[in-house]
């Protein structure tokens, strides 16, 4: 069993934490994408990045001075969004992870796919951005089915706790034989669940390092989640889909 998540915008340095284990997969491949955005002028890196003059500048610089096998940060401390807060890897216990390591995949615009262990660098590139690279109109035409063959093991199941902009990197080339169930953390409102982005990017973290505390090793350990007041809600869950509903 594998669980994909999704990258941050938000990234740092911590060489000196933990030593990272292995470089990227797919390296070769960031390096062809590290060209590609080193050769766009100044306007073309923020129109691509569409953020604001501070957040360019910085970006600018990172990929200038960027080399890729040098001062690098183990992938799942480097990211420093909600999700990777709520996750809280940097106080994992003993043996979560060797469980990450052996289970977590985090899905990137730029490395295309990340083993918690990997060393990395910050960068800022979405996988929807408008990135025509090497003959291709956008980044999931870049990475193209290379990234659901890496993260899919010999289970065939895949635990979706990503966005929708990274899941569909994946999502796209599943078999019938696949078993792919994303989790929804919401709460009900006029008898719909709603998903609050904050509160379900919390849940995301929580879930994995739930599951990294109980040593999942199949879908239905994932059902007694339980943090913050969620509880898993069968009756609106299917096989491909885990409910989970906030009920406090």
């Amino acid at each position: 069993m594998r669980i994909i998540i999704s990258p941050a915008k938000k990234m740092a340095v911590h060489a000196d934490v933990l030593t990272y284990e292995s470089l990227p997969a797919f390296l070769d491949r960031a390096e062809v994408l590290k060209d590609w955005v080193r050769s766009l002028s100044y306007a073309e890196q923020k129109e691509l990045w569409a953020c604001n003059d501070s957040i360019a500048e910085q970006n600018a610089r990172r990929f200038e001075n960027m080399d890729l096998r040098r001062n690098l940060t183990p992938a799942i401390l480097a990211y420093e969004g909600i999700q990777y807060t709520y996750m809280a890897p940097s106080v994992f216990e003993e043996g979560q992870f060797g469980y990450v390591e052996d289970h977590l995949r985090i899905l990137s615009g730029f490395y295309g796919m990340l083993r918690p262990m990997d060393g990395v660098v910050p960068y800022r590139l979405e996988m929807q951005a408008k990135a025509q690279v090497d003959g291709h109109a956008n980044l999931y035409e870049y990475w193209g089915d290379m990234l659901y063959h890496e993260v899919m093991d010999e289970s065939r199941i895949l635990v979706n706790l990503a966005s929708k902009e990274y899941s569909k990197a994946v999502e796209k080339y599943l078999q019938p034989r696949d078993a792919f169930i994303t989790c929804v953390f919401g709460e009900l409102s006029k008898g719909k669940v709603v998903q609050k982005a904050t509160y379900a990017k919390m849940a995301r973290g929580e879930m994995v390092r739930y599951m990294a505390s109980i040593d999942a090793q199949s879908p239905e350990q994932l059902k007694g989640f339980d943090w913050s007041g969620y509880a898993f809600d069968e009756g609106r869950s299917t096989d491909s889909e885990y409910v989970f509903v906030k009920t406090s």
